[in-house]
């Protein structure tokens, strides 16, 4: 199984996510101290899992859905792989594995996501 979070409203509006059955685990509505320009005050998370055989599927459809500005992210890893999906980029590594989280982490501070948000699991 692959476990993630989604954020609600990282999604671009008119974005579709279909045809890979996700199974809602946990929503939370928080509020944010730590957001970036343009996000919301308060954010709706999708905690979730998925079979493994959807794994590049689903990257690829994230990376389709998430809105280009505002500096959104959206990440899953299974027990090897660590997958981070920002709006039509994709990283995909070895869990664990620390250059390539940096430089996923760097990419994300190019679109604009707070260095407090790049804390997703190793």
């Amino acid at each position: 199984m692959l476990q993630g979070v989604l954020i609600a409203e990282s999604l671009r509006v008119g974005a579709q996510l279909t045809g890979i059955p996700l199974q809602i685990t946990k929503l939370t509505r928080v509020e944010m101290t730590n957001r970036g320009d343009g996000q919301p005050r308060y954010r709706t998370l999708l905690e979730f899992s998925a079979e493994e055989s959807a794994v590049q599927r689903l990257a690829d459809q994230l990376a389709s859905c998430l809105a280009s500005s505002g500096g959104w992210y959206t990440d899953f890893h299974t027990a090897d792989e660590t997958f981070v999906i920002f709006a039509n980029k994709g990283f995909r590594y070895p869990r664990g594995q620390a250059e390539a989280r940096s430089e996923a982490q760097h990419y994300g501070r190019s679109v604009g996501v707070p260095e407090p948000q790049l804390d997703w699991q190793v």
